[in-house]
């Protein structure tokens, strides 16, 4: 525990310069007001300042993405409380009793109950990223090649689950990011695979820009393909949160904490379903059922609490086992590897110093919107305000370059924009994008593991089932999909009317 307060410390001092500090701040600005923009999800986000951060020192890069990913979480309540439009996904359930409270003339007193949830809930995860990344990290340390292959389709496979309504769809999406991580020279020959003779698909398809295609120019096609109705501020009043409103509802941000760190850790679920669940347990253990969804603070403070712990949340298995906790984790987890960080369980005997500098590097993140959420609120939501005709072509702009910028390829815009079609259709009929990332991400880790552990055993498939650690999971991942398919098998068949 002391090393560990004294390795926090000195990544404190280390990012406490005045040009950190001033990055940290710029970047959590840049992150509160693409999340307050609906449409311009946390993902995309993070991919489009990946790729103007390749510059940059590592510890600068990774630092104003990490900035951007708190902010953008936190700035999706703006939108979900003003407008009854969630800026990001995370901030769905915060439309329920948020715009209700605005609606009542409470909008300061809202969104000063969302600053204060969002606060607290990334203080408890990063409580939890200190204390459980070097435990999880001695743990994973024990993890083979067989566990690996396991622990990467599990990822794959929960995320199917999770993230959609339909599981059968989100396991298609999860194996189509899969075999897109085939493409190109298999590892251990060189073969070329999916190729069909062009040149730049034997290189593979880089991550960053099908990240910035599935999740940049397909956001962009959704929110074209949308009316843009006139936007109307309401009138709010002092957003200086009461102390009543925390000491009244601590057992509600704890909880929500709490679930918003462990709904992190599971790989490729995402903060959308942290702050439902968050929302879903604070109701069932309420006094105050009634007011929920017509204006709860207690309802609002949870769902704000759980989708913002599970930032740090979802950097645990980024850090200990080089798999997302969820699809912004995911771009985050690409930009460590192209600046250089080894994400996995050697991080804590490699470099342990990396842990407490992403600790470090979410508590000026915390900062910044603290500041921007209690003294900036006036000023930051008029963003509202700029019509979607204008925000548009910049963000296409930035996706072009970004994408071109990674290797000066204009092969890479082609993937983009090909990932940006594939996206926007797959999103039309209801696949959900985070499995396709994440099979992307998980792919090369899922096919290099199985190859190593078919060399350690001869050929021998039993290792995968008769060690301890990998049956286990072998089993969880089983019994999702027998679950999963009885509840589909078990679901009433909806019939129109005179069929």
């Amino acid at each position: 525990m002391f090393d560990g307060l004294l390795l926090f410390g000195q990544s404190i001092v280390r990012f406490g310069t005045p040009e950190t500090i001033a990055y940290a701040l710029l970047a959590s600005l840049v992150g509160v007001v693409m999340g307050a923009l609906p449409g311009l999800t946390a993902t995309m986000a993070l991919a489009l300042m990946t790729t103007l951060t390749l510059k940059l020192p590592p510890s600068q890069a990774l630092l104003i993405l990490i900035c951007t990913y708190v902010g953008s979480i936190y700035g999706g309540s703006r939108s979900a409380i003003l407008l009854n439009i969630p800026g990001t996904p995370a901030s769905a359930a915060a439309c329920l009793d948020g715009y209700a409270l605005a609606r009542q003339g409470m909008a300061g007193r809202a969104m000063g109950i969302a600053t204060t949830g969002s606060v607290m809930g990334t203080l408890i995860g990063m409580f939890f990223l200190a204390a459980f990344t070097p435990i999880l990290g001695g743990l994973a340390l024990k993890f083979g090649a067989y566990e690996f292959f396991w622990l990467a389709l599990f990822g794959v496979i929960i995320a199917g689950t999770l993230t959609g309504d339909d599981p059968l769809k989100g396991w298609i999406a999860g194996i189509a990011g899969l075999f897109v991580a085939t493409i190109g020279q298999e590892p251990q020959y060189g073969f070329e695979r999916f190729a069909w003779g062009v040149r730049d698909l034997a290189g593979g398809i880089q991550l960053v820009p099908a990240l910035v295609g599935a999740f940049g120019f397909a956001e962009l096609l959704t929110a074209m393909r949308r009316r843009q109705l006139p936007v109307k501020i309401s009138a709010f009043d002092t957003v200086i949160p009461k102390l009543r409103d925390v000491t009244q509802y601590w057992r509600t941000i704890l909880r929500s904490g709490l679930i918003g760190t462990g709904v992190g850790i599971v790989p490729g679920v995402g903060e959308d379903v942290a702050a439902w669940s968050s929302y879903a347990a604070a109701k069932r253990a309420s006094k105050e059922k009634e007011k929920y969804g017509k204006g709860s603070v207690e309802g609002l403070m949870a769902a704000e609490t759980g989708d913002n712990a599970c930032v740090p949340g979802a950097m645990i298995p980024v850090l200990t086992l080089a798999i997302p906790g969820s699809a912004p984790a995911a771009v985050l987890m690409a930009a460590m590897i192209i600046h250089g960080v080894k994400p996995g369980p050697l991080i804590m005997v490699e470099n342990p110093q990396f842990v407490y500098d992403v600790v470090a590097m979410m508590l000026f993140a915390t900062i910044g919107i603290l500041i921007y959420g209690l003294l900036l609120t006036k000023a930051l939501v008029q963003v509202l305000r700029v019509p979607q005709h204008l925000i548009v072509p910049i963000i296409f702009v930035l996706c072009a370059v970004g994408s071109f910028a990674i290797a000066g390829r204009l092969f890479d815009v082609y993937v983009m924009l090909a990932f940006g079609l594939i996206g926007f259709f797959l999103r039309h009929f209801g696949y959900p994008m985070a499995p396709l990332v994440l099979g992307i991400v998980l792919g090369d880790l899922m096919e290099k593991n199985l190859r190593r552990a078919l060399i350690l055993s001869d050929g021998d498939l039993s290792p995968f089932f008769t060690r301890p650690i990998a049956g286990t999971v072998a089993a969880m991942i089983f019994a999702t999909i027998a679950w999963k398919l009885w509840s589909l098998y078990r679901r009433p068949v909806k019939r129109e009317v005179g069929a």
